[in-house]
């Protein structure tokens, strides 16, 4: 696949692939909990998943900053040869994972009622997606260590790790999802207790995989732990990137609870079109994760040339994935729908909305790949920025001056809010390219 390519872009391959695969299998999870609970008498367990799949997401993304900041700052560590620091952020990036999980396991009943009603789904779904939230919510610690192991191997460039971890882990989900929803009759609930079996799974193995890792000499010590201010500096470099992800699912938030305002079935249906959104993310994301550890790279060394070619590479790769997703959904998008629920109503539903799924991946892309130049080059205030401005100033008014054309308006919405950051965020990159801040400190 990579001969005859340029230097950089056969880096970027060799770190994209493994990237990219693992990605895919994140959205194959949602597939095959569609897939299995869209097959059965009633679309509310699929509604139930896709509220309480959401609920997650929230809560769980909002500390989305302990993988891509780990990502930015182990990444800068590596190309400046720093051994301790890149043990040390590591460390004390684990330890304040395994303490948020504890937290949100100790405090969760308030933030599902709140969660739930918020979204406002139909009086059956809410009471599945209630048990299927009080089950998954045990999975918070090794959700979160997870997220710091994955960061920290794409930052030190071992993108087969997080590919071992999460494909073998979520194998085991795939398996158990059948197993306790097909043969055993657990519905929702059980795909929620085969979430939470495959997350400590992919921890435990991650935890294996970052052992062989470490960098030979480098011995436990005291100083590796750090003081409370080293843990308060990491939360303080990552702030921005907390409040942005909060923005942006805070906003899928609400996409899923205005389609469940509309009914059961335009909320199963808009749960089936989201799940091919989650493929085009996490396609794309495998070429704007390796230009986080290649551009964090680059930026610790302090070579502006590197930073350049790297972004062309990783830009034009992106791009071609794009079309290549773009001719998939336009040529087989009903026939995937299809596959995924057999419920009439909610495949002609879909089917009705299916445009909206061509214009995805041109959309969407730009804001993907930028986001891996900003978080490599730990510009974590401008994303947010971008984000504040991309949700309040274009979505929240296009979504206003659209209710009337209902689910259209919806995605019509969507697609705006991705446009906005494509254009904020490509000013800024313009912008900092041609002054040099990409290699200022704030």
């Amino acid at each position: 696949m990579t001969f005859n390519l340029p230097a950089t872009d056969r880096r970027l391959w060799a770190l994209a692939w493994p990237l990219m695969l693992t990605n895919l299998t994140v959205p194959l999870l949602g597939l095959v909990d569609t897939a299995v609970l869209g097959h059965l008498e009633s679309p509310e367990y699929l509604g139930a998943v896709a509220v309480g799949a959401n609920l997650f997401s929230i809560l769980y993304w909002t500390f989305g900053f302990m993988r891509m900041g780990t990502t930015g700052l182990a990444a800068q560590a590596w190309g400046k040869r720093d051994r301790f620091g890149q043990v040390a952020l590591l460390l004390r990036s684990v330890l304040l994972a395994t303490g948020i999980g504890l937290l949100l396991i100790l405090f969760h009943r308030p933030l599902i009622e709140i969660g739930l009603a918020l979204m406002n789904p139909s009086e059956n779904v809410t009471e599945l997606a209630a048990e299927y939230a009080a089950i998954r919510i045990w999975s918070a610690p090794a959700v979160l260590c997870q997220y710091t192991l994955v960061g920290w191997l794409i930052g030190t460039q071992y993108a087969r790790g997080p590919m071992l971890m999460l494909i073998a882990a979520n194998g085991l989900n795939i398996v158990l999802d059948v197993l306790f929803v097909t043969v055993l009759g657990w519905n929702s609930r059980g795909v929620a207790i085969a979430t939470v079996i495959a997350e400590y799974g992919a921890a435990s193995l991650g935890f294996l995989i970052v052992l062989q890792r470490m960098p030979e000499g480098q011995r436990l010590t005291r100083a590796l732990f750090g003081s409370l201010a080293d843990y308060l500096k990491i939360l303080r470099v990552n702030r921005y990137i907390m409040v942005r992800t909060i923005i942006l699912l805070l906003v899928l938030a609400f996409f899923t609870a205005q389609g469940a305002r509309q009914g059961d079935v335009i909320l199963a249906a808009n749960a089936v079109l989201i799940t091919f959104l989650l493929l085009i993310s996490n396609a794309l994301d495998g070429f704007a994760n390796a230009a986080e550890a290649l551009i964090g790279e680059a930026i610790g060394r302090g070579s502006r040339r590197r930073f350049r070619v790297v972004f062309r590479s990783a830009l034009r790769w992106s791009l071609w994935g794009a079309l290549l997703l773009t001719v998939v959904f336009v040529a087989g998008g009903h026939w995937l729908i299809s596959l995924l629920t057999g419920i009439e109503e909610v495949r002609t539903t879909a089917w009705r909305f299916l445009p909206w799924l061509w214009l995805l991946p041109f959309a969407a892309v730009w804001g993907f790949l930028l986001d891996g130049v900003f978080i490599g080059a730990t510009r974590t205030r401008d994303m947010q920025n971008t984000m504040l401005f991309s949700a309040l100033g274009v979505f929240a008014p296009t979504w206003w001056l659209t209710t009337d054309w209902g689910n259209h308006g919806l995605w019509f919405a969507l697609i705006a809010l991705m446009l906005a950051r494509a254009a904020s965020m490509g000013w800024l990159c313009w912008s900092h390219t041609r002054s040099g801040r990409w290699f200022q400190t704030d």
